[in-house]
């Protein structure tokens, strides 16, 4: 179910809890002291109900029954106090008797079918509401919580039918017709809904469940501009509902408004604490974002409202990974593969959390758990792969990165590790030949040009070499390997002075302070070579993006992984000790 039809679903029962007397007699006092003892009680209860102290209330509603078991009136008082205490099964005795000692009065059918409908009592709770119904056909109220109770227990076209007849005998009550709006949008029914929340609106126009229902009518109807004055307006008339921060968020989201999105997200967040689905989508933003922080803690919030919810961990897991947090990541995987063991993708990231602990053999078993799960998964056979290259293990490396080739021809990553992995082998010719195959897929394959530029130099092809690297760097001007590379090219063909130049560009790429935005495509060229088995050249991009901005912590991350697989582990934890600090002043990258 969409958290859009399950908010619809959600809003359709209210308790119609209102300071009645259904004896309807006066409060003046009864002949007698005793009379007057239990009146006293039923008034004193009354007055503080409607002050809203509802423990006092009770009390003397207690008393009050207590003095006289067949006042009808402190029976329904009492039964109504426990239900909005949420107590719902001690409420029910109090409002059967209601409806035992008084079996014509409507209202107190319909209270008890409420409180039966909330216990999760369907039959009778709907038998008592028809027969309110029944009793007070006129009544818009009483087909309205017929309504709402059919809804809850998915009885949707019985429930519009009941709807519509309250909103035929009360055609000027706003909240009639944003109920029948909110059961048409829980249907999809898009224009019908749309057509009774502007007919709620045109009755008072600052209703503002209407406002913000019609306002997700339109988000779901595909017409994001068009709802979000209504989401605005919707927060702007009450800031303390969470459900419209959190459709404004998902409307700036849509716009990728990622910083307003997750200031509604947030705001959502603490309003309804208890909504995982805000958890989850606060999570999920704020990790794209960049806020790891954030991420962490709005996913163990989720998993403290649903500890069985295998997404949430498994979310849990590769945010803690994006903070080096490897053995915590580890453990939140494993929980998620023990509540759905049949979830390839739990596997996958279970598998490149030890591929960033430097356990190869365990990366290798996960990835082969997921493939006998999903045996034609392209992408667990080239993390596969990977595993097998980076434990040395070529011939199995090899194969594996074929069949990803074969079950999805389109992907360039696995020719480019073929390649790499070819180079380094010193087949310079079936490297070059699978890093064109690259450059065929992906022609903005920056990475690819600058290899198979390095390959051409050592096979002795300075001319196909200085193309290539050229082209790298056409592609990312900033890739200073690429110009150093070149500047050997072109001294070993005699160009002294064009190797100068690339040489100087080179080290000024190096030194000069770089954005965050190129410091970022520096530590992803790095990855994308620390994955093809390039850890020289991987180490290498992540101290340029270092040297570009010493407070980008996800260089600083990336690179303790890459000294920690060549074995550096002095430097490697150094390095991770540097991404904590970062991530703990709050460093923005």
């Amino acid at each position: 179910m969409s958290l859009s039809k399950a908010f619809f679903g959600s809003s359709q029962f209210i308790l119609l809890i209102t300071f009645c007397l259904v004896s309807g007699r006066p409060l003046s006092a009864q002949s007698g002291n005793k009379a007057l003892t239990h009146e006293s009680h039923y008034r004193l209860g009354l007055s503080a109900w409607q002050s809203g102290d509802l423990r006092t209330a009770r009390s003397e509603f207690e008393s009050a029954i207590k003095s006289n078991s067949r006042d009808i009136d402190a029976q329904n008082a009492l039964g109504q106090i426990l239900l909005q205490q949420g107590e719902i099964e001690a409420a029910i005795p109090h409002l059967r008797t209601v409806t035992r000692l008084k079996p014509d009065l409507a209202i107190g059918h319909v209270y008890l079918g409420q409180a039966l409908s909330l216990h999760g009592d369907k039959e009778n709770a709907i038998a008592e509401l028809k027969m309110g119904t029944r009793l007070a056909p006129q009544q818009s109220e009483a087909h309205e919580a017929l309504a709402r109770a059919l809804s809850m227990h998915g009885e949707s076209s019985e429930a519009i039918a009941e709807m519509h007849k309250a909103v035929e005998l009360a055609p000027a009550r706003p909240e009639l017709h944003d109920g029948l709006g909110s059961l048409l949008a829980q249907e999809k029914n898009y224009d019908g809904a749309e057509k009774e929340f502007r007919a709620a609106l045109n009755l008072d126009s600052r209703y503002q469940p209407a406002i913000l229902h019609l306002g997700v009518t339109l988000l779901d109807s595909g017409r994001t501009q068009e709802a979000k004055p209504y989401m605005t307006q919707a927060v702007e008339i009450n800031p303390a509902d969470g459900l419209a921060h959190f459709y404004l968020g998902t409307v700036l989201e849509a716009e990728r408004d990622s910083t307003g999105a997750l200031r509604e997200y947030v705001a959502a967040s603490k309003h309804v604490p208890n909504l995982v689905t805000v958890r989850t989508r606060l999570g999920l933003l704020a990790q794209r974002a960049g806020d790891t922080s954030l991420a962490i803690d709005s996913f163990r919030a989720a998993i403290a409202l649903e500890p069985n919810d295998a997404e949430a961990h498994n979310n849990l897991g590769l945010a803690l990974l994006q903070t080096a947090e490897v053995d915590k990541a580890i453990q939140e995987f494993q929980q998620a593969i023990a509540l759905v063991p049949g979830d390839s993708s739990f596997r996958n990231n279970l598998g490149a959390a030890y591929l960033e602990k430097a356990d190869f053999d365990e990366a290798v078993r996960q990835y082969q758990e997921g493939l006998k799960i999903a045996p034609g998964n392209a992408e667990l056979h080239y993390n596969l792969g990977l595993a097998y290259k980076l434990k040395d293990d070529i011939p199995s490396a090899l194969d594996e990165l074929r069949r990803t080739i074969a079950l999805n021809p389109s992907l360039p990553d696995p020719h480019y590790t073929i390649g790499v992995t070819l180079w380094q082998s010193g087949k310079f010719d079936e490297a070059a030949k699978e890093l064109n195959e690259v450059i065929r897929l992906k022609p903005d394959y920056a990475e690819a040009h600058y290899t198979l530029g390095t390959v051409y130099k050592q096979s002795g092809d300075l001319p196909k070499a200085a193309s290539a690297l050229r082209k790298a760097i056409e592609l990312q001007p900033d890739f200073a390997g690429a110009h150093t590379t070149l500047a050997a090219v072109l001294s070993q063909q005699g160009d002294a002075q064009g190797a100068a130049a690339e040489r100087k560009l080179g080290a000024q790429l190096t030194q000069e302070k770089m954005t965050q935005q190129t410091a970022t495509f520096a530590t992803n060229s790095g990855t994308k070579l620390m994955n093809a088995g390039d850890l020289d050249g991987a180490i290498s991009q992540f101290e340029s993006a270092i040297k570009a901005d010493a407070g980008y912590a996800q260089a600083h991350q990336q690179l303790a992984v890459a000294l920690e697989r060549k074995g550096d582990k002095a430097r490697a934890t150094q390095e991770r000790e540097v991404f904590k600090k970062l991530q703990e002043s709050g460093s923005p990258h």
